[in-house]
């Protein structure tokens, strides 16, 4: 965890970017960046007088905030020992990375045939704006809007039961992507896929749509392994 200094520092861009909403989701989003950013790292006990103190809220809201966290997959809550961030076992995050790429695969099929023109016009809107998170060299934005655009193709598909079932999945890879977004060598070619995603999309090609983003998480894993996760099921 970092010093208290250095959190300070961080602390106001981290309340701006949560700010408008409910104050227990406020908590829940600053702890979500400390956990992407290893502020909190993996199986580390979350001291929550510090984070209280930290953050500038009581206990009440903290604890509802760790909770939502828990339900996500991003914490987990143990008696006596209260909140650890999570450690996936390496064949877990593997499996769960080729399980969202047929998810988001199939919602981008789905999401080619049902969106409505406003959607696409919202999801072109998305893409801008990471564009100009990209030619800032702004990580953390990018990766929350690169997100952003990928919730919206899935909620696009219209069905509820892969909408839910990408959420959970995709929140228990939360750090995950983030840690490989920040792996990702040749960021260029990150977003030339997510060009020909929104070509395809605005096409209403649900075949190439399918195949781009089954092919999207692709290179996740192999990024994941060589930031120090070897998996022993080849």
């Amino acid at each position: 965890m970092k010093n208290r200094e250095e959190q300070l520092e961080e602390e106001p861009q981290r309340k701006a970017s949560v700010r408008r909403l409910p104050l227990t989701h406020q908590v829940a989003a600053a702890i979500r960046d400390m956990v992407i950013q290893d502020d909190l790292k993996p199986g580390e006990r979350v001291r929550e007088r510090e984070l209280s103190e930290l953050l500038n809220v009581s206990r009440t809201p903290l604890r509802e905030a760790l909770k939502i966290l828990a339900a996500e997959g991003l914490l987990e809550l143990h008696p006596n020992r209260g909140a650890i961030v999570a450690d996936p076992e390496p064949e877990q995050v593997r499996d769960r990375l080729a399980l969202l790429g047929v998810l988001e695969g199939l919602a981008g099929e789905w999401a080619a045939k049902r969106a409505s023109d406003e959607e696409i016009t919202e999801i072109r809107a998305l893409h801008f704006e990471m564009l100009a998170a990209y030619s800032r060299q702004d990580r953390l934005t990018y990766f929350k809007l690169n997100q952003a655009i990928h919730a919206a193709i899935v909620k696009a598909s219209r069905s509820k039961d892969v909408i839910e079932l990408h959420g959970r999945i995709n929140a228990q890879l939360y750090r995950v992507r983030y840690r490989s977004n920040l792996k990702n060598q040749k960021w260029h070619t990150a977003i030339e896929e997510h060009e020909a995603i929104l070509k395809a999309l605005e096409a209403r090609d649900a075949e190439r749509l399918g195949t781009i983003l089954r092919n999207h998480l692709g290179s996740t894993w192999a990024k994941v392994n060589a930031d120090g996760l070897k998996s022993p099921i080849e």
